[in-house]
């Protein structure tokens, strides 16, 4: 498969809402929740608003311009913390690709893409939030990522460039 990758814009703010609710861990034998889920605003400041400063993204698109997945930045402060937060100059990094095309080396390659943006832009880190049974684990600690916080059940992880 041919992969390449755009930079995300606001007309792919719906793929980016799509995306989070990809990107909703839920173990094997769970059924994924309605995707109304999406309006709690602990998920929804993911995506809510994008375009504001620090907002990134990138789209993995397949050879007849099918988006694949995406991967996404974005900064949060001490009067806006969400998962994953670590401080206010680390943006958080959210990624899910379509079920269909998992496993198949998409994730790795969106995180490199990110990881290269995210130090050409400036950031010195980026920080995730992961449940510890989430498979995605094994691929973020590939990277380079290393655990820094435990928030509720999920790990918090941060890789510094």
């Amino acid at each position: 498969m041919n992969i390449t990758f755009k930079q995300a814009n606001t007309e792919d703010i719906p793929f980016l809402w799509d995306m989070l609710y990809e990107a909703i861990y839920v173990n094997e034998n769970e059924e994924k929740p309605p995707r109304s889920i999406l309006n709690n605003p602990e998920l929804a400041k993911y995506v809510e608003n994008w375009g504001r400063g620090g907002d990134l993204a990138i789209i993995a698109k397949d050879e007849n311009n099918q988006n694949l997945g995406a991967v996404w930045i974005r900064l949060f402060d001490d009067t806006n913390k969400t998962y994953g937060y670590v401080d206010h100059t680390t943006p958080i990094l959210s990624m899910a690709i379509l079920p269909e095309f998992r496993g198949k080396g998409i994730g790795s390659k969106l995180l490199k893409e990110i990881c290269f943006l995210a130090s050409t832009n400036g950031y010195k880190a980026i920080s995730l939030s992961v449940d510890p049974a989430n498979k995605a684990l094994t691929l973020y600690e590939r990277i380079g990522f290393k655990k820094v916080g435990i928030n509720g059940t999920s790990w918090d992880m941060k890789l510094s460039f």
